[in-house]
């Protein structure tokens, strides 16, 4: 099976040049006209957009995106931004003779897409950095951000200590929640905290669930759990057709936090559903919601929203 999926790879990779000159011959567009006339805006439009340029076997379109990985790595201006793309679009209109006088509909769909692509790639670096970063007790603005998840859950419970068994009433696993976040670094905590505040009812909803004594879970280790999942999605780049279609502009940090508490109240409602045993089922469950998250990433109309509407049980 897998030979057989190599041949007809390596089989449409020869024919590409051939099926893409026949079609300019006959609609009198290149395959870039094409995708931004014929798809709609957002993932559909974006990504497509994407995959030719990095299926071009134009040298200059190569060295173009190149370009564009070695300047996404430097903290440019927006102004500077705005120009390097806006070169961008006029270096490929050049490259594919596209005059901008009699394609002006193309110059703004075009730039749209590499503002979004720039954008994807921006924010997989900053979601990088923030995984790498290490909580750090002895950073003001990590406890901070640390205390304020607690009483945005536990409004009512003023914390006693900082080290104290009560970290375990929201799912954390031992008297220091420090130790937690070694997988996901400060972006588990900043998950949590965005969620807890921007989606506050349903975070203490949830977290009742969390205590229910037939399907209870650990709230934060789960939460730090579905950081990992988005931050997969996101860097494998599944979560495009989302981030594509939700932000006409660059995707950006918010974008990500609301992905994630989107995974989170539905994780819950799944787990919920599927009433597991005990917890050492958590991974098979985890497995089958991730599969469903996939499976509807696939389709590039894909958009999730926030559905914070939460059973009692």
């Amino acid at each position: 099976m897998e030979l057989l999926s190599h041949l007809i790879n390596l089989l449409c990779w020869y024919l590409r040049p051939l099926v893409k000159w026949f079609l300019r011959q006959t609609t009198r567009l290149c395959e870039l006209q094409r995708i931004c006339y014929g798809e709609s805006s957002g993932a559909p439009r974006t990504i497509g957009v994407e995959n030719s340029l990095i299926m071009s076997r134009v040298p200059e379109i190569q060295k173009l995106l190149k370009s564009m990985d070695t300047k996404v790595n430097k903290n440019l201006s927006l102004e500077e931004v705005k120009s390097f793309l806006d070169s961008s679009c006029s270096q490929i209109m050049k490259i594919k003779q596209i005059k901008p006088d009699l394609h002006r509909q193309f110059v703004q769909s075009m730039t749209v897409c590499l503002r979004q692509i720039w954008g994807y790639k921006q924010l997989v670096l900053n979601i990088e950095k923030l995984r790498a970063e290490a909580f750090d007790d002895g950073n003001l603005q990590h406890e901070m951000q640390l205390l304020e998840l607690w009483t945005l859950l536990q409004p009512d419970r003023p914390l006693l200590t900082r080290v104290t068994k009560q970290w375990q009433d929201i799912g954390f696993q031992g008297e220091d929640p420090k130790t937690d976040f070694r997988g996901m670094g400060i972006l588990g905590l900043q998950n949590l905290v965005y969620f807890a505040r921007e989606f506050g009812s349903a975070a203490k909803h949830i977290l009742s669930h969390s205590h229910h004594p037939r399907f209870g879970y650990s709230f934060a280790i789960v939460g730090i759990n579905l950081t990992h999942m988005a931050y997969k999605l996101l860097k494998e780049s599944a979560l495009k057709s989302h981030m594509f279609n939700v932000n006409d502009g660059r995707p950006n940090l918010d974008n990500f936090h609301h992905f994630y508490s989107y995974l989170f109240i539905e994780f819950d409602k799944f787990w919920l559903e599927c009433e597991p045993r005990d917890i050492m089922e958590f991974n098979r469950i985890r497995d089958l919601f991730e599969n469903n998250i996939r499976s509807q990433l696939e389709d590039t109309r894909t958009f999730f929203k926030v559905n914070i509407e939460v059973d009692t049980v």
